[in-house]
């Protein structure tokens, strides 16, 4: 969106980058309008992997942003070379999604993230940069869809009013129809990237915009690319990132990074270990808020009494994330119930039952445990058996129960 420059700051004897608008659009309003929206989104963050601004300059018509000059190549550059090895990935990936993080606790998202905004410094050390089509987070259907609201594709015969304008192989498919975006679009995007630097191949690509636009809206990306070796966690986190419906889609960026963080220790497996692992099934992604937090006691002492002294375990601390469309219950009583032999969690929300396998990202609504529309009788009261095998409840003055 604008030509950057190296520069010297005389004052504090130091590099920098220097923005200009082309002067073909300098004076362009709505031009104008984003380039200091991309001052304003910049100057309201400050993390280490997102790049600073230091000042917006106007001097003789010409508008500039002095921004910090971030060395290194971009992310694409890196990929061009080939698939970037595993942990090598995670170490990038972990930081894109911190400076994602950063900027949606902001309430700020991105919609334009892709390997060419991003820098790997020689140190290591990652940069995401180009918040030039950044917005505030909008409810979702709030805003009519509109040039302002949506991303850019760079390609003159997509720039008129009306059409949707930055890069098509990394936008979502909302945003492909020129719906409003929120975080959930940047969610996908990071998936497009992350699946990029496990593969050096696009998620979605194509000849020109209408064949890649298609792809995003119709393809599903080629799973068989993936590393063999890929933790399935990871592989899970990929494909959740890339559902194509955002109320499936994993719904906030933490959840990458309580994958990501710590893979080295994570389970390696061959690809068809994976796809017996990672099951795709219909539910809806996590989302933001952390709404529970578990501190469970290992031990089997509960099973039944066992002879000789028994050492305590560790307590284990999680955060168990709500789907995006739910809520607890003030009337739901009791929620949350954790089987005898720690693998399964039980909870209620909105009146329905749900189960998360603890070695699983997502929870698994537990159809017929719905409340009918009108009726009174609220589910509540989540139990285990003591054999861990069948999952109680009450609703309507019953006690029911459903197998695991």
């Amino acid at each position: 969106m604008g030509e950057v420059y190296r520069a010297t700051d005389t004052n504090l004897a130091r590099q920098v980058a220097i923005k200009v608008l082309p002067a073909s659009v300098a004076a362009d309003p709505d031009r104008l309008a984003r380039f200091d929206r991309e001052a304003k989104t910049l100057a309201a963050l400050n993390h280490p992997n997102i790049a600073a601004i230091y000042g917006l300059e106007k001097s003789s018509g010409i508008t500039a942003l002095v921004m910090e000059l971030v060395e290194g190549p971009t992310l694409a550059d890196r990929i061009a070379q080939g698939p970037i090895p595993i942990d090598e990935t995670f170490r990038i990936a972990r930081q894109i999604a911190e400076a994602l993080e950063a900027a949606h606790e902001q309430g700020i998202i991105h919609r334009d993230l892709k390997p060419a905004n991003i820098k790997v410094r020689p140190d290591g050390t990652v940069k995401v940069l180009d918040f030039g089509l950044a917005k505030a987070i909008e409810p979702v259907g709030g805003i009519p869809p509109g040039v302002t609201q949506s991303p850019t594709i760079t390609t003159p015969a997509m720039t008129q009013a009306g059409l949707i304008l930055g890069t098509a192989a990394y936008m979502s498919p909302e945003q492909a129809k020129g719906q409003p975006a929120d975080k959930r679009s940047d969610v996908w995007a990071f998936g497009c990237v992350l699946y990029e630097m496990l593969t050096a191949k696009r998620a979605f690509d194509g000849e020109d915009v209408s064949d890649t636009l298609a792809a995003v809206l119709r393809s599903e990306p080629a799973w068989g690319a993936l590393p063999d070796d890929l933790p399935p966690a990871v592989g899970e986190l990929i494909e959740r990132s890339l559902e194509k419906d955002r109320r499936r889609r994993i719904a906030d960026i933490a959840a990458a990074l309580f994958v990501l963080t710590g893979p080295s220790q994570a389970s390696r497996v061959t690809r068809t270990e994976r796809s017996n692992t990672v099951t795709r099934h219909p539910i809806a992604a996590m989302a933001a808020a952390l709404v529970a937090t578990v501190g469970i006691a290992a031990g089997g002492w509960w099973m039944g009494a066992r002879s000789g002294p028994v050492e305590p375990k560790p307590v284990t601390r999680f955060g168990v994330p709500l789907r995006g469309d739910e809520q607890f219950s003030n009337s739901a009583g009791n929620l949350i119930a954790l089987s005898p032999d720690g693998k399964y969690l039980a909870y209620i929300a909105n009146s329905r039952l749900n189960l998360r396998p603890l070695d699983r990202l997502e929870p698994i609504p537990i159809r017929g445990t719905e409340a009918r529309p009108g009726s009174p009788a609220f589910t509540r009261a989540p139990f285990f058996s003591p054999s861990g095998q069948w999952v109680g409840f009450v609703q309507g003055g019953e006690i029911k129960k459903v197998s695991i």
